[in-house]
């Protein structure tokens, strides 16, 4: 009697590999399918990679060319589309150290203006190569610097003409003649004066561009501290005569004089505040402060306020040297009242077209 013969593999398992099933697998292959699998969801999902983006940047070339001679200096490459010309002024200065960003002119034309260091670069190209001419500024000073020596001068010079040293005056006549008061007074107004415009300097104006030829600053120096030395020669002098309508002249004079001083000072503080908040959209408006109500009148009222100081100095003083610095100041004053007002009548023409520039009417 034969046995009958197990068959090796089950019979459902026939039926699916003779319907095109999967066939069996082995233990082996169970795991590792099961391995692939905790990789593929350890993994996450499958993200496709994105497509690398070519972004091609288009650099410029500057050359630098000396305004006399016509001649190459050197040219300042790879200059990136939002760089400024500080930028260049200091990539120049690595190619020749001798030039300094401060005391370096770049102009776009021959005799064309210099340009301001906040340009792009952009702005200036028509190629990808940028001709700018160079000039030789000379020995700059900080803006800061400039004011703080100018000040400091007159306030220290008048000081010691004030006490009289031995080296200007003759001390037996210094003993002799007493000071009237209104020396003192003048004393006191001046150094304010000064004081006023060394604070100033310091703790309310914001300069711009940041430097001046070191020439600016000497002849500035010389006018104010050479007026200085004259004008404290007259007052302190012992043989000094006092005004002549005496106390009621100085009194007023001494208080339009303070008053002066007060507007120049909210006056500036106006300016200065607009600044710093960034509107310049509008033409600075007077506030609450009396002083600053001069803006509906005129467009320079600090330089009216100046000139209002010093011509009220020479009424209390009565002296020939402060009489011509006055004169001199009122002039200087004008000339820069008029081109600010300028500048004023292209950014704000509505609100400035009917005010004057430094005093009403007259300029």
């Amino acid at each position: 009697m034969l046995k009958r013969q197990n068959p090796s593999t089950p019979e459902p398992s026939r039926e699916l590999a003779a319907d095109g099933g999967a066939l069996p697998m082995s233990h082996n292959d169970s795991r590792s399918l099961f391995n692939l699998s905790q990789l593929v969801l350890s993994a996450g999902q499958i993200k496709p990679s994105p497509a690398l983006k070519h972004s091609k940047i288009t650099y410029f070339e500057v050359e630098i060319v000396d305004v006399q001679s016509k001649k190459q200096i050197c040219i300042v490459d790879k200059v990136s589309p939002a760089s400024t010309l500080l930028d260049v002024k200091h990539k120049f200065h690595k190619a020749c150290p001798q030039w300094y960003p401060s005391r370096v002119g770049l102009q776009l034309e021959h005799n064309g203006p210099f340009l301001k260091d906040s340009t792009s670069i952009q702005s200036l190209a028509v190629s990808s190569i940028i001709t700018l001419y160079f000039t030789d500024l000379g020995q700059q000073v900080g803006w800061t610097t400039f004011f703080l020596t100018e000040y400091t001068g007159p306030l220290l010079i008048y000081l010691l003409f004030y006490i009289r040293l031995s080296t200007i005056y003759d001390q037996v006549e210094s003993r002799k003649n007493l000071r009237h008061p209104v020396v003192h007074l003048a004393c006191f107004c001046h150094c304010l004066h000064y004081i006023r415009h060394l604070l100033e300097t310091l703790f309310v104006h914001k300069f711009s561009e940041g430097h001046t030829p070191l020439k600016n600053m000497i002849k500035g120096c010389a006018f104010y501290w050479g007026f200085t030395s004259w004008i404290a020669y007259y007052i302190n002098h012992p043989r000094y005569t006092p005004p002549s309508f005496g106390h009621k002249q100085v009194s007023y004079a001494a208080l339009a004089f303070l008053m002066c001083e007060a507007g120049n000072h909210f006056i500036n503080v106006a300016l200065a505040h607009q600044t710093n908040s960034g509107n310049r959209t509008c033409f600075p408006s007077p506030t609450y402060n009396p002083f600053t109500w001069l803006f509906l009148l005129v467009s320079c009222p600090n330089y009216t306020y100046e000139a209002g100081s010093w011509i009220s100095f020479t009424v209390m003083t009565q002296t020939l040297p402060v009489g011509i610095f006055a004169f001199l100041m009122v002039i200087q004053m004008s000339l820069w009242a008029q081109k600010k007002h300028k500048l004023y009548l292209k950014r704000f023409y509505p609100e400035v077209r009917r005010k004057a520039a430094m005093i009403p009417i007259i300029f």
